[in-house]
């Protein structure tokens, strides 16, 4: 029984003879321009500096995580949207400044704070007092504050009980 031949160089082969095992006519290696390598391999060329790289799938997002970002840039309108709209309410007014009247109810008029030289100007504070008063009373805290005074509103139950002593506005 033989062996095999060993794969690779013959070392037994004498000089100037092939290889056991390499074809004849043919060089050892392949030739200067090698066979075509494959991406992965070493010595495989890249990419530039700078070349865009593959594209990588695209994750899915969720629908509650849509959700969830819907929801909480909702909640945050509303916040600000309320803050702002309360920015020129009954609250905020100061003496010397022009009201107007948003609504026709005389038991709730809507009154929000309007620039003097406004057209919707209608009415001026005379005086601001803290504290809850009923209309009696309120008239008569107007009166003390200023002889000038046509109209008092209050306003109570939020937190933020107060008197206003108004007159008309004439431009």
């Amino acid at each position: 029984m033989s062996t095999p031949p060993p794969q690779g160089q013959n070392p037994f082969a004498q000089p100037g003879q092939q290889s056991y095992g390499q074809p004849q006519g043919q060089a050892p290696y392949p030739p200067q321009g090698g066979y075509p390598q494959q991406p992965g391999q070493p010595g495989y060329p890249t990419a530039p500096y700078g070349a865009v790289p593959p594209e990588q799938p695209r994750r899915k997002v969720s629908f509650k995580l849509i959700m969830r970002v819907v929801v909480v840039i909702a909640v945050i309108g509303a916040v600000i949207g309320g803050y702002i709209s309360s920015q020129d309410d009954a609250k905020t007014a100061a003496v010397g400044d022009c009201m107007h009247r948003g609504n026709s109810d005389d038991n709730n008029p809507d009154l929000e704070v309007v620039k003097c030289d406004s057209s919707q100007a209608q009415f001026i504070v005379l005086a601001k007092v803290e504290g809850t008063y009923t209309q009696t009373t309120a008239d008569s805290k107007c009166e003390e504050k200023s002889k000038d005074f046509q109209y008092s509103y209050t306003e109570s139950g939020d937190g933020t009980n107060f008197l206003l002593c108004l007159k008309d506005y004439k431009k």
